[in-house]
């Protein structure tokens, strides 16, 4: 089989490699120019390019470079600053994966004549009948699945995952043993397009203004300032400028009102939610039954919460009841459904079958 793999300069891409090497495929690696501009988080720079371009000349195999720049600022960086003009909390790897990694590229690849693409994301492909099955990695701390949820069945009959059984330190042995260059470089950590000395502020604000807010209570008493309004996020307690206020509880905001230059704070008490509502849901297979029990994921390494999925008036809609409450999901954050499964040896793997997702627009109903 021909397989285009993405190589991203990284350790986990260039193992990936090696491996669908060794299982006897024609493999061919390519690296996405995605960003354009500065970048410091150890991703979609320079030093990428060529780490990825050695190892392929380590392993023998070809190495192209495809030039998504202005796709990745129409598809990614411009939704992420407009995310912000409407106080909502991005997930950029979630885009890019939609649009670039699983979009553009897997939509490139047969042009070129491959048969599949693999990555060196930590999740697993499997099937179960005729059903493609996208799974949590074998690497409970390293799972990127979460970021995986709008891979469909289309997708995933064409997309491999080789280090999916593989925990990160069975993959730095693997590209040390092979020597490869990449052994022991650093995970990317931060978003690609944010540099380190500018942060999130700086990007954003030379994009669209930035203003000042008001903090109030839950009681509509006013309990401070902030500088940037487009960049508070539910959930968040730090760096509002509360330490000079009295509260005898720590204190998170609760909801962003842009239009009225506002963000509600309260405790935590107030924060918790007991359903969540989905307008849109991409199921990664069939949609749930409504009733169903279901695990739910709510940030890239946040803890499971388990839930009953209740389903709703149109596809793709329905509402999570929670068995407990919970912090309420960030508007512009995905919620990603989680379900057992049986893979092909048969076995129960609870809570590691990605069922669907989306981007939510809201934070969710309390009702406890």
């Amino acid at each position: 089989m021909r397989v285009l793999v993405a190589m991203s300069g990284g350790v986990d891409s260039s193992v990936a490699a090696a491996l669908m090497l060794r299982e006897g495929h024609e493999v061919v690696g390519a690296t996405m120019k995605l960003w354009g501009g500065p970048s410091d988080s150890g991703c979609c720079s320079v030093a990428d390019v060529e780490d990825a371009r050695r190892v392929c000349q380590q392993l023998g195999i070809a190495h192209h470079v495809f030039n998504f720049t202005a796709d990745f600022e129409r598809d990614v960086v411009a939704p992420y600053v407009d995310a912000h003009a409407q106080a909502r909390t991005p997930n950029p790897c979630i885009a890019c994966n939609t649009h670039l990694k699983f979009g553009r590229f897997l939509q490139r690849a047969p042009l070129l004549g491959f048969d599949a693409i693999a990555t060196g994301h930590h999740a697993r492909v499997t099937k179960l009948a005729t059903t493609w099955q996208l799974r949590r990695g074998r690497d409970v701390a390293k799972d990127q699945s979460y970021v995986l949820y709008m891979l469909g069945q289309a997708e995933l009959a064409r997309v491999l995952l080789p280090i999916g059984e593989l925990t990160k330190e069975q993959v730095r042995r693997v590209a040390s043993d092979l020597d490869l260059r990449t052994a022991a470089k650093p995970d990317s950590q931060d978003v690609c397009f944010i540099s380190k000395n500018g942060g999130r502020a700086s990007f954003v604000g030379e994009r669209i203004p930035l203003r000042g807010g008001r903090l109030v209570s839950t009681d509509g008493d006013d309990l401070g300032v902030v500088d940037a309004l487009e960049l508070v996020t539910v959930g968040q307690r730090r760096g509002l400028g509360l330490h000079a206020v009295s509260l005898p509880e720590r204190r998170y905001v609760v909801d962003v009102d842009l239009p009225n230059r506002t963000a509600t704070v309260g405790t935590l008490e107030d924060l918790l939610v007991g359903t969540l509502l989905i307008d849109e849901m991409s199921w990664s297979c069939s949609p749930v039954v409504p009733g169903a029990s279901v695990e739910v994921q709510v940030s890239a390494h946040g803890r499971p919460l388990r839930g009953q999925w209740l389903g709703g008036p149109h596809p793709g809609t329905g509402t999570v009841v929670l068995e407990e409450p919970a912090r309420r999901v960030a508007p512009g954050q995905a919620v990603v459904l989680y379900a057992p499964g049986s893979g092909d040896d048969g076995g129960d793997d609870e809570g590691e079958v990605v069922l669907g997702g989306e981007v939510v627009l809201g934070g969710g109903t309390a009702v406890w």
